[in-house]
């Protein structure tokens, strides 16, 4: 990775498999020069275009994941991605041009474009000369390597829909829990709803009791405020006829002796 370079970690795994290739593609042109046999030197050529493909490709993920962190970085970390970026095009080409020479020495006039240091996929043609040239152990170990990248592919394509599958359960299974959270909520806003119902009839049955206890305590008390008055009066003044004449208040009446009615012999 380059010095002081800040990357995501997505981004910083496909730089470092970048610089990979770049090493693999730099040690197998040096081992292109010692081989001597034509035939060897078009399948270490074949492999080199491979490794330039697929560094083509990274690049590509490599700009990509720049583009989607762009408003995530500060301008100048920006820049320095797409400096690494232009650095790395460069540096392929440096490979392409290369791989150019190599073809031609063998007098291999097959040419392959590159857009923005990438490499073009071949033409049917160019796959059958391949074909044609190549060995039936050739032709084995390249339907070998190519089931085995089939396989790699369906493996990795598992993966995610495994992962999918294991999201929307986690996802199921939280959203079953909130409908039931809230389920629990709505049960408890109905029975505070309830007691609050409840409440407000008890506190208006105790104010009325209240209110009934407070008349009669008032008339109570009218009424021992008035005997109180009327006990006071008749101490002060007891011949006032006024409180005579007040039930309960008057003064006994005298003893009446009844007349027997007699018969005239009793006066005789």
């Amino acid at each position: 990775m380059a010095s002081g370079l800040q990357m995501g970690p997505q981004l910083e795994q496909i730089h470092g498999e970048i610089r990979d290739n770049f090493r693999a593609l730099s040690n197998g042109f040096q081992r292109l020069d010692k081989i001597k046999d034509s035939s060897r030197q078009s399948k270490q050529l074949e492999e080199l275009t491979g490794k330039m493909r697929e560094c083509k490709r990274l690049i590509k993920d490599f700009d990509r994941e720049i583009k989607e962190e762009e408003s995530k970085n500060p301008p100048e970390v920006n820049k320095q991605l797409n400096d690494e970026k232009q650095s790395m095009i460069k540096e392929l080409n440096s490979f392409v041009a290369l791989r150019k020479t190599y073809m031609n020495s063998l007098g291999n006039k097959r040419v392959e474009l590159f857009d923005e240091g990438g490499v073009s996929e071949p033409t049917a043609d160019d796959n059958v000369r391949m074909a044609s040239s190549m060995t039936n152990q050739e032709l084995i170990d390249a339907g070998k390597k190519t089931m085995d990248e089939t396989d790699q592919a369906i493996e990795r394509t598992q993966k995610v829909v495994e992962q999918t599958i294991e999201v929307g359960t986690q996802t199921a299974v939280t959203l079953k829990s909130q409908t039931e959270q809230m389920g629990r909520i709505v049960n408890e806003l109905d029975t505070i709803n309830f007691s609050i119902k409840k409440a407000s009839q008890l506190v208006k049955e105790i104010g009325r009791q209240v209110a009934t206890d407070k008349c009669i305590m008032l008339f109570l008390f009218l009424i021992v405020c008035g005997v109180i008055a009327i006990i006071v009066v008749k101490i002060v003044n007891p011949n006032d006829k006024n409180i005579r004449d007040i039930p309960g208040l008057a003064p006994p009446a005298p003893a009446r002796r009844l007349l027997y009615l007699r018969t005239p012999e009793h006066f005789e």
